[in-house]
């Protein structure tokens, strides 16, 4: 909850009624339309249908018809052309799009997407000496080269034209080259200014097909491209995406279909948020740790074992990915608590000594999402610092850099993301340059966040038609936010850790009708979570989980509601039994004097005892047995919001698991288990509960034994899990960490039995 957050309510919007007629449906479609300026019908069916939308011709791109006859000239002489891309996400669309279009024709192609540690971005010379001493005539870049005028020059002087598609910020001064295709040199509002890398590929290739051949197959990679690139979502760039969305749901492509099964998405309900938080970051997992070579190889071959291969590659590094991540978010976001004047600053720059570049992109992104505000996450090594920084919607973060060039070392990027380094001595001085050149574009910056909210509704609006609803707005993203919803007088009635670190919560809220809500507060802070009753701003979306379309709420941010006390209804009573000192021998009389409770057994006991179940296993019951102390406060609540009890029955006997040694033990005879009786599948539930663990320890475990044994544990979920004989690996490091963090968790979870089993009050 952020209470310092100030929320900003709609003002009231008169809706033409000729516009609420046309769109009909929940009137918050309508509303939404006519405050994004959509006002008309005919505007309105533009936004909401493809078929309706007329895109902008490539030709009014400067300098495509250039290009296009030079590149019919390599096609008929039968010239070799190099394509040259980038390692992100959109510049791995953007070469495989060209490759495989180029292919098609029957032209010789060759391409290379540079190594982020050894060339980092832009065409880096020494690399393209070696390329070009073949039979290189065309060296066509993508999403790439608008400022490289050396390697220009360079391949010009060597007799090799150059043509440029990027869509990066202009330079003072264009590259010589035979031509530079950037919408960028369009003015501002034009329909093909906001195409990101692959999307200035793509017209290239419309225009040079010029209608002859479909070029709707390759739309699946626009797609992708328009998404990872958090491209402004407007005119054709929106265009695109839908129509790219089509593609991408009938899943022709063999890499990404493979991808899309490794990560559970069903093809046909693909949605831009699929991409953006599956798809998008696997791929980028490519540039960031490996080859991203490899990603252009996924999306062009045909070959199922090599597809297979490329799939299992990117989800190991993926893993690997989350984990940096993870690491130097925490690290991050511990240095604005620890120092509070960051926020002062109207853009936030954090820096570390050491941290991966690879992933301070991602922890910019989640950082500029939460603080409301451009962020710079820059890693210190050896004097120099270096980075990425993200934008917020109205701040062109390049502007903003580029105002402080005498501080840097170089940057480059576009409206919403870039990347820059610098002496580390000028960090500071960058700091308050660059809040400055923000204060110039936003405006003052308000003393805190602000949250605009879209629509007041009940709980009980919330449903499968309201969800469809709001998702004909879709796709969302830059420009075209999801819906901020605001509900009010809500109390929490059941909570519930997710996630792999237990950092993500599963709320069950209600209000006072009784209708009752599930909720997702991804990234919780737990210590926040309202008690009393609260007001909620969250977004609504369909979601598709095993193959079930449901309505899935997503927390935003939360305040108490005014006047309301802190506590609205006390903590629920219970009739306490407790026999945590007696003899465990007393069970069966106990049974017997509650014949219709239920037995909560955890651990090893847990198939000794008759009729015990599990904590996943419980349904609801008036009486409540409970064999010994939960692992944590969150399953021991989490199992009484399941079941319900009136009367808890208190046991305190407890087994050995909660040492390093003896957990690894069971786990393993477990694992082995499960390799020979279920083929290897199981989920992390299970596995937690049969160790009387928590979730989060029983993953961390999990992970040791794959680090130090022949397992190969696969996440392919946060909770579904495929156990796998493979080679014993030799990571000593990693191992060395799990275990450190496995024994501090034991810690917390040995330290909280000894409290359950001293506590009075339940």
């Amino acid at each position: 909850m952020s209470p310092e957050t100030r929320w900003i309510e709609p003002e009231p919007i008169s809706v033409p009624e000729a516009l609420r007629a046309a769109v009909d449906g929940h009137p918050l479609v309508a509303e939404t339309l006519a405050r994004r300026g959509i006002t008309t019908p005919t505007a309105a069916q533009r936004f909401l249908d493809p078929n309706a939308y007329t895109p902008a011709d490539p030709g009014e791109l400067p300098d495509m018809d250039r290009a296009v006859d030079r590149l019919k000239h390599a096609i008929n002489q039968g010239e070799t052309i190099l394509v040259w891309g980038d390692f992100d996400v959109d510049g791995q669309t953007a070469t495989a799009l060209l490759v495989s279009a180029l292919r098609d024709l029957g032209v010789r192609v060759i391409y290379h997407v540079p190594d982020r540690f050894t060339e980092g971005h832009g065409i880096h010379l020494p690399t393209l000496k070696r390329l070009l001493d073949g039979d290189v005539a065309v060296l066509l870049t993508c999403d790439t080269g608008i400022a490289a005028h050396e390697a220009v020059a360079y391949a010009q002087g060597r007799g090799v034209d150059v043509i440029i598609t990027d869509h990066h910020t202009l330079p003072a001064t264009l590259p010589q080259a035979h031509a530079v295709i950037n919408p960028m040199r369009l003015a501002a509002g034009h329909p093909l200014h906001e195409l990101p890398g692959v999307g200035v590929a793509y017209q290239l290739i419309r225009a040079l097909y010029d209608d002859q051949a479909s070029t709707d197959h390759l739309l699946d990679l626009v797609a992708l491209g328009i998404v990872a690139d958090v491209m402004l979502l407007v005119d054709d760039t929106r265009y695109w995406l839908q129509r790219g969305l089509q593609v991408l749901r009938k899943a022709q492509r063999p890499g990404l279909a493979a991808l899309m099964a490794r990560a559970e998405i069903d093809p046909a309900r693909l949605n831009e948020t699929d991409i953006g938080f599956s798809l998008g970051p696997r791929l980028n997992a490519l540039g960031r740790l490996a080859n991203a070579a490899r990603g252009v190889e996924l999306l062009t071959d045909i070959d199922p074992a090599r597809v297979a291969e490329y799939v299992t590659e990117i989800e190991g590094l993926n893993r690997r990915r989350r984990f940096l991540t993870r690491q130097v978010y925490a690290a991050a976001r511990e240095q604005t608590i620890r120092d509070p004047s960051l926020l002062e600053y109207a853009a936030l720059v954090i820096s570390g000594e050491g941290w991966p570049t690879s992933v301070v992109g991602i922890v910019a992104g989640r950082l500029a999402e939460e603080f409301l505000r451009p962020v710079v996450v820059l890693s210190e090594d050896d004097g120099f610092a270096s980075g990425l920084a993200r934008s917020v919607p109205g701040c062109d973060i390049v502007q903003a850099i580029r105002s402080q060039g005498p501080l840097l070392k170089s940057y480059g990027g576009h409206t919403m993301a870039a990347g820059l380094s610098l002496p580390t001595e000028e960090i500071f001085a960058f700091r308050r340059g660059l809040s400055g050149a923000v204060r110039d574009q936003l405006g003052p910056v308000p003393p805190t966040p602000e949250r605009t909210i879209d629509g007041e509704i009940s709980l009980a609006e919330i449903d499968m038609d309201f969800a469809r609803d709001l998702g004909r707005l879709a796709p969302f993203g830059n420009g075209n936010p999801p819906l901020t919803l605001l509900t009010r007088g809500l109390r929490v009635q059941r909570e519930r850790q997710l996630g792999r670190q237990g950092d993500h919560l599963e709320l069950r809220v209600v209000d006072d009708a009784g209708t009752e809500r599930r909720v997702f507060w991804w990234f919780a802070d737990a210590s926040a979570l309202p008690r009393g009753t609260f007001d909620l701003l969250y977004t609504v979306r369909s979601n598709v989980f095993k193959g079930k379309e449901e309505v899935q709420i997503e927390w935003i941010d939360a305040r108490p509601t005014p006047g309301a006390a802190v506590e609205i209804t006390s903590a629920p009573t219970y009739t306490v039994h407790d026999y945590r000192q007696s003899d465990a021998a007393l069970l069966e009389t106990v049974r017997a004097k509650f014949p219709q409770a239920l037995l909560w057994v955890d651990g090893p006991d847990s198939r000794n005892l008759t009729g015990g179940l599990r904590r996943h296993e419980l349904p609801p019951a008036e009486t409540l047995i409970v064999w010994g102390p939960p692992p944590d406060v969150f399953d021991w609540e989490g199992v009484k919001g399941a079941v319900q009890p009136q009367t808890l029955v208190l046991f305190g006997n407890t087994d050995d698991l909660d040492q390093p040694r003896a957990l690894l033990s069971h786990l393993g005879r477990l694992t082995n288990h499960t390799l020979s009786q279920r083929d290897g599948q199981a989920t992390v539930t299970e596995l937690a509960a049969a160790c009387n663990q928590t979730a989060l320890t029983t993953r961390v475990a999990l992970r040791w034994l794959a680090a130090t044994t022949a397992l190969d544990v696969q996440f392919l979920t946060e909770d579904q899990i495929i156990i796998r004989r493979g080679d014993t690996p030799e990571d000593e490091t990693a191992a060395s960490a799990l275990m450190q963090q496995l024994i501090s968790l034991l810690a917390e979870t040995r330290a909280y039995r000894r409290h359950w089993l001293r506590q009075q009050t339940f």
